[in-house]
């Protein structure tokens, strides 16, 4: 019998209820509670294996022989680099099902009075050199000039495929399994901020933090689908997610709720790098609810922990341990300074205090 990993503790309220009858909702992701309602309004289809749920992180659709994995995901937070952002967060959803990206659709909206040649062949440059990367064919979308926008939005669609037997499902954490994490957090965060708020922190930090931070893009990278690839090709992993908008303790929020489980984070397990933890504190934000796109999240069994960090360790990634999932009445926890509290969960991002 699988025992809660969590005792004599009060349990966290149940998901979203903090936000419950809130309007306006706050910039960020829809709450869950009120998402969850909306989806089970969906209609199913005998060839849809993984539908619209909280927590998986893209749609699964029976094609015969194999898997189409389908991923659609916009940039809406920063106008640099937003080509390479599209390409790889899209890409790396569908690498955490276990499967290969390998077409990609764009839907680019471009800001009236602001759109022209140098800005539409910037973005296009980037989407290109980023499905290069990652031997992705851009196949199709849209582009259009928008009235009332700021700044251009780029919706990315990434379609990739996966044999039968390969797929691996946010719903199949189970209890008792090791939550590990891939690299230093905030990694996509640190290298927004540094870009968006340089001139307001170079009178704070080392310019040479920030120089590092805003390099952050490329080195260590926000793609994870090296890592995940090589994570599922041990056979060891049950789950992994690609923690986004809300950070860690939102991935971790996510992974719990699609597999009907609890967790419990170590605080002083999680590794932050130096970059973006004096970011955040220099911006008075919690680097655990700050967007970390290229650093990957993974649910695995502890008789497969040393292959998985084997296969890691091979990409140039981590393997460490920061927690466990455990039964779901124990709720999502985090223990810090040898007390255990309810881990917060970030709807809207720490970034969007500052930006």
């Amino acid at each position: 019998m699988k025992t809660p990993c969590a005792l004599d503790v009060i349990p966290s309220p149940p998901y979203g209820e903090s936000m419950a009858k809130r309007f306006p909702f706050p910039v960020g992701k829809l709450p869950p509670d009120v998402l969850g309602a909306l989806l089970e309004n969906t209609t199913s289809h005998p060839r849809l294996i993984v539908g619209p749920q909280v927590g998986e992180d893209a749609a699964v659709i029976d094609m015969g022989d194999r898997y189409l994995v389908a991923k659609s995901d916009p940039i809406t937070f920063v106008e640099h680099h937003i080509g390479r952002y599209a390409v790889h967060v899209n890409a790396n959803d569908v690498a955490c099902m276990g499967a290969t990206p390998l077409w990609f659709l764009m839907t680019l909206l471009l800001p009236e009075g602001r759109a022209d040649e140098a800005m539409v062949s910037r973005i296009w440059q980037e989407v290109g050199d980023a499905c290069d990367d990652l031997g992705v064919t851009l196949c199709g979308g849209h582009t259009e000039i928008t009235s009332g926008l700021e700044f251009p939005i780029l919706s990315g669609h990434m379609l990739g495929e996966v044999s039968k037997e390969n797929l691996i499902r946010g719903a199949d954490a189970q209890a008792d399994d090791l939550i590990l994490l891939t690299r230093a957090i905030p990694v996509e965060g640190t290298a927004i901020l540094a870009d968006a708020k340089y001139d307001d922190l170079k009178s704070i930090l080392d310019v040479e933090i920030l120089e590092n931070a805003k390099r952050y893009l490329e080195s260590p990278g926000i793609s994870v689908v090296a890592q995940a690839l090589a994570a599922a090709g041990t056979g060891s992993v049950h789950a992994m997610h690609d923690p986004t908008e809300g950070g860690l303790a939102t991935g971790v929020h996510e992974m719990a709720r699609a597999a009907g489980l609890g967790a419990i984070v170590e605080e002083s397990r999680i590794p932050i790098s130096l970059e973006g933890g004096e970011i955040c504190k220099a911006l008075d934000i919690n680097p655990l609810g700050v967007i970390t796109s290229g650093a990957l999240l993974l649910a695995v069994p502890a008789e497969g922990e040393e292959t998985v960090q084997e296969a890691l360790t091979a990409t140039g990634a981590m393997g460490v341990r920061i927690g466990k999932f455990c039964s779901p009445e124990s709720g999502v926890m985090i223990r810090r300074d040898e007390k255990i509290f309810p881990l917060q969960r970030f709807d809207a991002d720490e970034i969007s205090k500052v930006l």
